[in-house]
């Protein structure tokens, strides 16, 4: 089930901490079901606790809120931000969404289409956490828009 699968590779004195995260990641009501009885979105929500069930000094995740609805992906967003306040985990977030590349990074690098190549690298000086609707974040999404809407 997802809670063995967060679970796995941890000590037992660890066990509690992969029912923490589900509870984050909104599953806890669902720790005894098998990964196939899950939504998509349930599947990347139980991936992103397990990889944070280890403590990673650094985490990868590529579009990971790409198949949650609007108000998971808002919640996991922030609670995403919240634990990289907390742990100081390095994080490289693969995003299509110009807004949670902003509103979670702290340098986001603009690429190009096909082929993919950096355009620039723009470094974002706002503290953490930060609200969505800040006029701020508006003005470094219009940036990164107009990079992209000038393509070569």
């Amino acid at each position: 089930n997802i809670l063995q699968n967060v679970q796995l590779g941890l000590p037992k004195s660890q066990h509690a901490l992969a029912e923490e995260l589900l509870e984050k990641v909104g599953l806890k009501e669902k720790a005894g079901q098998w990964p196939s009885q899950l939504s998509g979105g349930q599947r990347q929500r139980t991936a992103l606790a397990r990889a944070l069930s280890h403590t990673p000094r650094i985490l990868l995740l590529d579009e990971p809120f790409g198949a949650l609805d609007a108000m998971t992906r808002s919640h996991l967003q922030a609670e995403l931000q919240r634990i990289w306040q907390h742990e100081k985990i390095t994080m490289i977030l693969v995003t299509h969404d110009i807004e949670e590349a902003f509103y979670l990074g702290d340098r986001v690098i603009v690429m190009s289409a096909r082929p993919g190549k950096i355009k620039e690298i723009i470094p974002i000086p706002l503290a953490h956490p930060r609200h969505k609707d800040s006029e701020s974040l508006f003005n470094f999404r219009n940036q990164a828009l107009h990079l992209l809407d000038h393509s070569a």
